[in-house]
Order: C-alpha cells, then structure tokens, then sequence
C-alpha cells in the first residue's frame, strides 16, 4: 500500500474515513461471525442431545436422501 503523500491536506482528510469505515465493516463481520457461531452451536447441542433428520432432494432427478444423524457423544467445555 502506497504511503499517503504528507504534503497534500486533501489525502490525508480521505484516510479518516476510510478507516472508520473499515472499522465499521470489521465490526459488522465480527457481529456476523458471532451469529454463525451461536447457530451453529445450538445445532451442534441438538445433534447431541437429540437424533436429527435431514431430508435432501437431488436436483438432478428429484431422489430424496434421508440423513439421519445421531451422537451420544458430549462436547468438553
């Protein structure tokens, strides 16, 4: 990355924003990484604690493919 050129007021004023900006886009994709992580954790305490089904559909020929997935298993703290 080319170092902003100290002698133009102008370039240094379009830094500012550009990293709040950055910092405004790092905040909403920690926020989104969160959310995946608390879905993808309750999924994975239902699989443990209950069966689960899922039903698949081929989009080729229309077969339905059952998965039924089951643990009793327990994940550590």
């Amino acid at each position: 990355m080319a170092s902003p050129d100290r002698s133009n007021p102008a370039a240094e004023a379009n830094v500012q924003p550009a990293m709040e900006q950055i910092n405004r886009h790092l905040k909403v994709l920690d926020e989104r990484l969160d959310n995946m992580d608390s879905v993808i954790t309750s999924l994975v305490e239902r699989v443990l604690h209950q069966p689960l089904t899922l039903e698949i559909s081929c989009p080729k020929c229309g077969h339905r493919i059952e998965v039924n997935i089951t643990s009793s298993s327990r994940l550590r703290d």
